[in-house]
């Protein structure tokens, strides 16, 4: 019989257990809740942790860490024989144990709380250090300018400034105020912006990011200095003198001028200290185990088969959607370059001998085509609300990007580029340098000139998620409503404002050119236009008409449907017929298969679906899909042969794509062409699994184990458009349907 859940009972996920200790942080152990995650492990004696917050912006867009606390307790009881590090992922905690003691470490659930609690058979005296390299200014280096949003315009004077930190008795408080002139003030001035700027959204000037410790049974000692991973610290110490039962809380918090619910504003207009007291531990870890248990019940993939590969992909899957539920309460989405859970960089390359703020390709800068890939599967694994922060992060950038588009073009839309700051603007260095002449909305960059469908993919993601009966949104705070007065007209102004950019943006290029908006069939010219990073001055890519397609029948847009250009094909020299890239195209720059878009995310081929052996020939036939193939990071080749139901090619790359990554915690996958750990890597391996398993015709008939080996047995629980719950099983080579509610 296949593995499964018994009947009536719930599913409990295994524990990660370590039984020896670390060498360093990259052997860290991931935990978290709400917007926080830590990497904690044990180094020669001493517990060691991170903690992160999603939305940690200074003036430079680097996502700062909070910290990094050390526990030192006398009689090193770590040391002992009876060693052990568990994640407890069905409770979402880290318990820590040996030689009579245990600590027991997490992130409350609806609150930016991380409690540790102490529990030792016998009196012991611990040193609790909190330890942090911004004690002081420190110079961006050009070396580690790629951490921020400067990259390679790394001002000379660029700061990362020092952090206030302030202790007495029994608390620690510590805070990172920016300056209210930033890298958004500099992103304005050099995109031509300045005549607008008063009305653009920026969430990073003036922003306000402060943590407070409490820790009764501990007393503030004084500061020692120290280096770890070559990065020079100060540690502010507190001692116990006699521990045997404690508990630490560690508030983090960030305000800016959205976000005043957060913390009172006392009389005098400053934030008020604050209040440890509000959160008991014992109800934060009842509600936060809870709040776990319940979320390995909404979907799971299991099997008893004893097949190695299969267990392991099984297994990281399973991890890799954990670190994705440690920000389930956030503003800001889980980065694809490491999400919450970057180490010292010292550990992912040896020449990086930076801070543990670093991570390459920014921190408040995205990557659209890589990002994406964290939150597609989401949809699948019916979990909505770890969805949200990326499209609430979407929804604020919107009006930049609409302002951006009227400024430069003097028409509608919103026009979002690839490498995108959090603020809805171009990376300023990406953006490129322009001369008299030049379109200003158009970025000097070779790899990134004239994309701008990236952000259809975030559309899509919510306008599948508010069909879902399970999801939870409501009108008021998560869909844009066309009258206030009138609920059930829903406007989806990130997929209308996307297309409307390109069937206003295309007639004005057309115009340009000439007299006509439109081609002799009355159809929109999707030129200069661009194939992924890699088909540029394409004209009508295939990954762009196959997305616009699909959006505007999702919105009911009959208008611009009415508009498109088919998706372009193209014959190769045997005869067989493909899609192809684009109908026309000047150069390739990139290792991208845009071609292979119109099969996901767009769906227009695929199993249940016409024309299902063209986009095959295109996947085993096209020259450039063949050359292309590969499991590395961000490609996507595993998600391709499964929704083609290439049973043997995608059991092959996804087992492939979600094997063991390189450091201890089996799902930090190592750099690939972004930073470690990699979560588009995990992203798209997800979705490449959930694939295999489920797929949907045409008509939305759910279509079970399109790609699965018939000799694996599996039971799964995954979700359909719609949010509808679908369990079934594969046992000895048979299906066995389950329930569908």
């Amino acid at each position: 019989m296949a593995a499964g859940v018994a009947c009536g009972a719930d599913y409990v996920p295994r524990d990660v257990v370590w039984t020896t200790q670390s060498r360093n942080s990259s052997e860290s152990m991931p935990c978290g809740g709400h917007d926080i995650g830590m990497n904690v492990w044990v180094e020669k004696g001493d517990l060691l942790f991170y903690a992160q917050q999603s939305g940690w912006f200074d003036e430079n867009n680097t996502l700062l860490k909070a910290g990094r606390w050390r526990l030192h307790i006398d009689g090193q009881p770590f040391d002992q024989g009876d060693f052990e590090q568990r994640l407890c992922l069905d409770e979402g905690c880290i318990y820590i144990r040996g030689g009579g003691t245990e600590v027991r470490l997490w992130a409350d659930v609806e609150e930016p709380t991380v409690f540790a609690a102490i529990i030792s058979q016998h009196s012991r005296r611990a040193t609790l250090s909190y330890e942090s390299w911004r004690y002081r200014d420190r110079q961006v280096t050009k070396a580690e300018c790629q951490q921020c949003s400067y990259k390679w315009l790394v001002p000379d004077d660029c700061t990362t400034f020092a952090d206030s930190i302030e202790a007495s008795g029994d608390c620690l408080t510590f805070s990172h105020k920016n300056r209210q002139e930033t890298v958004f003030d500099f992103t304005v001035s050099r995109e031509h912006l300045d005549a607008i700027k008063d009305s653009l959204y920026n969430p990073i000037g003036g922003l306000l990011m402060k943590g407070a410790m409490y820790a009764p049974g501990f007393r503030f000692t004084g500061t020692t200095t120290g280096t770890y991973a070559a990065t020079d610290y100060r540690a502010w110490n507190f001692v116990g003198d006699s521990i045997r039962s404690a508990c630490v809380t560690i508030d983090l918090r960030y305000l800016n001028h959205r976000r005043y619910e957060m913390d009172a504003i006392d009389g005098c207009g400053t934030v008020a200290p604050f209040a440890f007291h509000s959160l008991k531990p014992s109800y934060s870890r009842q509600r936060s185990t809870a709040w776990w248990h319940q979320y390995w019940q909404r979907s799971w993939i299991v099997s008893n088969t004893p097949d190695k590969r299969l267990q392991t992909m099984l297994r990281n899957y399973e991890l890799m959607r954990y670190m994705l539920g440690c920000n389930a309460r956030g503003e800001w989405p889980t980065k694809f370059n490491g999400g919450l859970f970057t180490f010292d960089p010292l550990y992912v390359d040896s020449t990086m001998a930076f801070t543990p703020d670093y991570r390459k390709w920014g921190g408040g800068t995205m990557t659209a085509q890589n990002q994406r890939l964290v939150y597609w599967p989401l949809l699948k694994s019916g979990d909505y609300d770890v969805l949200q922060p990326q499209l609430d992060t979407y929804r604020r950038m919107l009006s930049n990007a609409v302002a951006r588009t009227r400024h430069y073009w003097g028409h509608g839309g919103a026009s979002f580029t690839e490498q995108i700051e959090n603020f809805g603007l171009p990376n300023p260095a990406e953006y490129g340098k322009h001369k008299e002449g030049d379109d200003l909305g158009v970025e000097k960059n070779k790899w990134l000139e004239h994309e701008w469908d990236t952000a259809l993919e975030f559309a899509m993601m919510e306008l599948l998620c508010s069909k879902s009966h399970r999801a939870g949104f409501t009108l008021t705070q998560n869909l844009h409503l066309a009258a206030a007065t009138n609920p059930s007209s829903q406007r989806y102004e990130l997929a209308e404002e996307c297309l409307r950019f390109f069937l206003e943006h295309y007639q004005w290029e057309a115009r340009k050119r000439g007299e006509q908006p439109f081609d002799a069939k009355g159809r929109l010219v999707i030129y200069p236009g661009s194939g992924c990073e890699t088909f540029k001055m394409a004209r009508n890519a295939a990954s762009t008409i196959a997305a616009l397609r699909t959006v505007a029948a999702a919105v009911g847009d009959k208008t611009l449907l009415s508009r498109l250009p088919e998706i372009p094909l193209t014959t190769t020299a045997s005869g067989n017929t493909c899609i192809a890239p684009a109908e026309s195209w000047e150069r390739i720059q990139n290792t991208e298969t845009p071609q292979l878009y119109p099969v996901f995310p767009w769906r227009t081929y695929g199993i249940g679906r016409p024309g299902l052996d063209i986009a095959r020939n295109t996947y085993l036939k096209d020259p450039h899909a063949i050359e292309m193939r590969s499991t590395k990071g961000w490609k996507q080749d595993n998600i391709w042969a499964a929704c083609l139901g290439l049973t043997d090619e995608a059991c092959l790359l996804n087992t492939e794509k979600l094997a063991d990554g390189p450091y201890r915690f089996t799902a930090f996958w190592d750099p690939g062409f972004d930073w470690a750990p990699d979560h588009n890597r995990g992203g798209a391996g997800m979705i490449g699994l959930q694939e295999m398993l489920l797929q949907e015709a045409t008509d939305g008939t759910p279509i079970l184990f399109p790609a699965w080996p018939r000799h694996w047995n599996c039971h799964f629980r995954l979700y359909t458009t719609g949010g509808h719950r679908l369990e079934a099983s594969m046992v000895d080579g048979e299906i066995v349907p389950g329930k569908y509610d």
